[in-house]
């Protein structure tokens, strides 16, 4: 994907105006990170928003005793960052790239900007944050609630929004990545895919998951667990 794709794709840059969309695409600018590379760390001053144009991400957070928790998998398409620019504090997380990524990166001053010049980029940002809302609520109900099978399912939907266009819902990530993101051994990711892929949610190749039923893997439950 490349930067004008991932713009082209982002629901909130349709509702812009010609000068708002120019502005965004003037003051945007790339970052290719490697590999287990830093987007940002916790405690950084938030500068920007950001887009994710190829690559994973992952929203981590280590404590003091050295123990990592991985909070959210972002695929590209996603844009994130905005609560610490709208509170205006510095991040509360690290955001970790799983495999080389490449990032747009908004400028916090342009994105101040849209929020006071665009309606429609503030209807968009109450919808993502309460999509997050729901993300880590829902996360809490998986670790709580479901078996690993479901765990793996809802953390491969959390990464996409169902606007996705559907030849970017693709994952290139391996199993271990996803282990990663579920908080499961390889082992166990490895027997959840199968499952995935034999109820028809997914595809699995080398290297890559394609999401086929999104609004499926949301929701999903193991047949043992249904009522």
């Amino acid at each position: 994907m490349s930067l004008e794709v991932l713009l082209q794709n982002s629901p909130w840059m349709s509702g812009l105006n010609v000068a708002e969309q120019n502005k965004v695409r003037t003051d945007i600018h790339i970052k290719k990170i490697p590999t287990e590379g830093y987007v940002c760390r916790r405690g950084q001053t938030a500068d920007f928003w950001f887009g994710v144009i190829s690559g994973v991400v992952k929203i981590n957070n280590v404590a003091p005793s050295g123990k990592s928790t991985t909070l959210l998998g972002l695929a590209p398409g996603a844009w994130f960052g905005e609560g610490s620019l709208l509170k205006e504090e510095s991040r509360r997380y690290d955001a970790v790239t799983l495999r080389d990524s490449e990032l747009a990166l908004m400028p916090r001053a342009t994105f101040l900007w849209l929020l006071d010049n665009s309606i429609f980029f503030n209807r968009f940002l109450i919808s993502q944050l309460n999509k997050r809302l729901g993300q880590f609520i829902g996360a809490m109900e998986n670790e709580r609630l479901l078996d690993v099978d479901a765990r793996v399912a809802r953390s491969l939907a959390a990464m996409f929004d169902t606007w996705y266009p559907q030849q970017i819902m693709i994952l290139k990530i391996s199993q271990e990545e996803v282990g990663q993101l579920a908080g499961l051994s390889r082992q166990r990711v490895n027997g959840s895919l199968k499952v995935l892929e034999e109820c028809g949610l997914i595809r699995v190749s080398y290297g890559e998951i394609h999401i086929l039923d999104l609004e499926k893997l949301s929701t999903f439950h193991s047949v043992g667990m249904e009522k």
